[in-house]
């Protein structure tokens, strides 16, 4: 293969897997898309690409090996920020899973946009419904986006480091 060809396709191989990692971690900000895992995706098939081509080392291989470890705490510690906020007012589970699987269910027939108000949504109705109470199902739908916040900056903060981890791996 021709020099240029080689170094065209490594071109398009990196621009397209940092479009990719971009689109993962702008995506953070709906709770229900899983924006680790499409940068992780992306750093998968680069890592994939990389090996067939032989330009695989060892901390490259570690880079990945990082990237994953990233992405399986940053999905994790997403649930337990907003669990253990809405827990900390003593929020019960039906509660949580309820807003959990509204966001869920509206943004696969809706957008993910809708998702993210769909949650908060069903959380107020249920702890409306519990409660009997407006004013305390505002509270512990105002844990809930506390929470979000929390776990929407621990996402970004994540997603940002897999994307400095890929860029030290691709371009150092």
């Amino acid at each position: 293969m021709p020099d240029w060809l080689t170094f065209f396709l490594q071109v398009a191989l990196e621009t397209t897997t940092l479009f990719v990692l971009l689109v993962g971690l702008v995506g953070l900000i709906v709770p229900v898309f899983p924006g680790l895992t499409v940068m992780w995706l992306a750093t998968l098939v680069y890592a994939l690409l990389q090996a067939a081509a032989g330009r695989m080392s060892g901390w490259n291989w570690a880079a990945f090996a990082f990237i994953t470890l990233l992405m399986i705490a940053g999905n994790i510690v997403d649930n337990i920020i907003i669990a253990k906020k809405m827990r900390d007012q003593f929020v019960p589970w039906s509660s949580i899973l309820l807003a959990f699987a509204a966001g869920i269910v509206v943004s696969i027939f809706f957008t993910p946009l809708v998702g993210l108000i769909a949650a908060p949504l069903g959380l107020f109705l249920a702890e409306l419904y519990r409660l009997k109470n407006r004013a305390d199902a505002l509270k512990s739908t105002k844990a809930y986006m506390i929470g979000w916040g929390w776990a929407f900056g621990a996402r970004v903060a994540i997603g940002s480091v897999m994307l400095v981890t890929w860029m030290a791996w691709a371009w150092l």
